[in-house]
């Protein structure tokens, strides 16, 4: 996991350089841009080869975790990575505890006798960041986080509240997934829709 920790850092500062040169490209002069793009080609084959190292440290040690993960409609391949490398007590803990510390879990905000609203904080913003794409998608083809967000919607809670409510969703059922070395049952999940 330590191996695979490090290639996914690695990788994660090959994609912060990539895009610094993307944005260089944009404003460049012809003579800079022939630089810049040769670094981004270099940058591109570094994270390639960073890339097929990852997939071997999986397939070689955590293969039926992968094989869980990316059974879940909305779970590909880097979410799958980042999950693997930079979550290890996945599965480990309970659904209370993995979303206060992936940082979905609304934390309250209160004082003396005023309550604030419930807001979400910290946590392991990496991780949070590819379940946030994951969800994305997953509100798009997984029935069962599609039919929750509608619910949400329908009961007029605000957008950014329901995506966060998914991402914690999706995260407690990979979690329990992981946990029971289940695979994927759409069934087991989804709710009655609701039309709009």
């Amino acid at each position: 996991r330590e191996q695979l920790t490090s290639l996914m850092t690695r990788r994660r500062q090959l994609l912060e350089m990539r895009v610094a040169e993307g944005n260089r490209l944009e404003k460049a002069s012809a003579q800079a841009a022939r630089s810049i793009r040769a670094v981004i080609r270099t940058l591109d084959k570094q994270i390639s080869q960073i890339d097929k190292d990852v997939d071997g440290q999986i397939e070689k040690h955590f293969k039926d975790q992968r094989a869980l993960l990316e059974a879940v409609k909305g779970v590909g391949a880097v979410t799958t990575m980042t999950l693997l490398a930079a979550l290890p007590e996945l599965g480990k803990l309970g659904r209370r505890a993995i979303s206060k510390l992936v940082g979905v879990a609304p934390l309250a905000n209160d004082s003396g006798k005023r309550q604030g609203p419930r807001r979400i904080w910290g946590g392991r913003g990496e991780v949070r960041a590819v379940l946030y794409m994951a969800t994305l998608s997953a509100k798009r083809y997984n029935p069962a986080i599609a039919s929750f967000y509608q619910r949400l919607l329908a009961a007029g809670k605000p957008k950014k509240v329901a995506i966060v409510a998914c991402m914690r969703k999706l995260l407690t059922i990979l979690n329990a997934m992981v946990r029971d070395g289940a695979m994927w049952d759409p069934t087991k999940h989804v709710l009655p829709s609701v039309k709009p």
